[in-house]
């Protein structure tokens, strides 16, 4: 499963053909399913549960059984191109009781109905500065990896469906399920109502399961493993 805290204008002919291949792959991870891809996209991701401002960091703090869990999610100001899309770029940074442990940049583009996918992901795992491992890399139409969803335009639509959010065998296989909405939560950063959460979790960790929270206007700000760690939004901070 990604460790992110987190965790795009083209036309694509054979659109109907990689629906069909993603069809087939994602039977393979946990049953989720991945709804046909978009032959058109936004230039922003702007969807209120999942918007990506450019410029803007996020910062998250929790205690996990390993210790203090510190992280920073950055939008960055440029873009990058995954398979003719025009994806945004985010940086994600997890510290371990103030030690850089992973560092990622993820990719997200934005569909014309307002769903936000996840296009891919550059990870590094990290120990003393030093990089050693880039275990669960993957990118869009590289060895047979597709796209997933990370946020539906309209949740409330898809509540209880499972659904893929990556898949690239035995690299990432992630999904999730929309589980609740009209949820109040309180974090540093606020607190917040219309609140809706998913679970998630992974075909290669199946015993592990996340829950997310959401809120409109500001995204993810909550993530919880009952009974082993509950990581929160400490702050925004806007460019």
């Amino acid at each position: 499963m990604t460790a992110q805290f987190s965790r795009r204008l083209a036309v694509f002919a054979a659109a109907a053909s990689i629906s069909l291949i993603a069809s087939n792959a994602n039977a393979q991870a946990g049953g989720a399913s991945t709804p046909k891809l978009p032959t058109r996209w936004a230039k922003e991701v702007t969807n209120p549960y999942f918007p990506l401002p450019k410029g803007t960091t996020y910062s998250f703090s929790g205690r996990t059984p390993d210790g203090l869990e510190t992280g920073t999610v950055t939008v960055r100001n440029k873009t990058r191109i995954v398979n003719g899309v025009t994806a945004t770029t985010v940086n994600d940074r997890v510290y371990l009781d103030g030690k850089l442990i992973e560092e990622t940049d993820d990719w997200y583009a934005q569909d014309a109905d307002g769903n936000v996918w996840y296009l891919g992901e550059d990870s590094k795992e990290m120990k003393d500065g030093r990089v050693t491992s880039t275990k669960g890399s993957w990118e869009w139409a590289v060895k047979g990896a597709l796209p997933g969803i990370i946020m539906w335009s309209d949740p409330t639509a898809h509540v209880g469906r499972k659904y893929s959010q990556e898949y690239l065998k035995g690299e990432a296989e992630d999904f999730a399920t929309v589980v609740t909405l009209g949820q109040s939560v309180s974090v540093p950063a606020g607190s917040f109502t219309d609140c809706i959460t998913t679970e998630d979790g992974s075909a290669l960790e199946p015993d592990v399961l996340e829950t997310k929270t959401y809120c409109p206007r500001i995204g993810f700000v909550l993530e919880t493993v009952p009974g082993k760690e509950r990581i929160e939004l400490i702050s925004v901070k806007a460019p």
